[in-house]
């Protein structure tokens, strides 16, 4: 389908990969887009792998299936690249974008010979700064929209504002640092 952008993000239990894939379908829907987004589940708990997906389109998606040849990857863990083949099925017109410090020989050895973009940014060092504590899926979720173009940097900043008054109304306290952790993942993302 053209105009279709497919997302699938790789995290652990606990550190909100599926929160993020879902605030990211929110902020595209409310930019015009059509959106999907939703985790596979299995036995689920704390720590354990998960997966969750994005599709969004100028036009009505008419696929209902796990994303299994995505145009961008998001691993929320980079332990997860021992554990889970993170590239299988990603097209290497796309990239992905990985949570780490890992230098990028060590990144290129795990990813089994990927030839697409890989991107990395140190969303511990960014949530710690900006929230006090390791929360890496708002970072995350500003790195893939930068990497990606799902949408501007003004528009994401935005509409998230809006999200986190909602799903922080008894928190207001932390809505001002989860800006925070966007603003500096827009910035600090790079391409390796």
């Amino acid at each position: 389908m053209e105009g279709l952008i497919e997302i699938r993000w790789h995290g652990r239990g606990g550190q909100g990969a599926k929160t993020a894939s879902l605030l990211l379908a929110d902020a595209a829907f409310n930019t015009g887009k059509y959106i999907q987004g939703f985790p596979e589940y299995g036995p689920e708990r704390m720590g354990a792998p998960i997966t969750a997906y994005n599709r969004i389109s100028d036009k009505p998606i008419t696929i209902h299936s796990n994303i299994y040849e995505p145009d961008y990857v998001v691993v929320v863990d980079d332990t997860l690249l021992q554990a889970v083949d993170v590239t299988a099925g990603l097209k290497e017109t796309g990239a992905i974008v990985i949570n780490t410090t890992k230098s990028p020989e060590v990144l290129k050895e795990e990813l089994k010979g990927y030839n697409g973009d890989i991107y990395t940014i140190d969303a511990r060092k960014i949530s710690i700064e900006a929230l006090g504590r390791y929360f890496p899926n708002t970072p995350m979720l500003a790195a893939i929209v930068k990497v990606a173009g799902v949408m501007s940097d003004e528009d994401l900043l935005e509409d998230m504002k809006g999200s986190f008054k909602h799903k922080f109304a008894k928190k207001p306290e932390v809505i001002e640092g989860n800006m925070k952790a966007l603003e500096l993942a827009l910035k600090e993302v790079k391409k390796i």
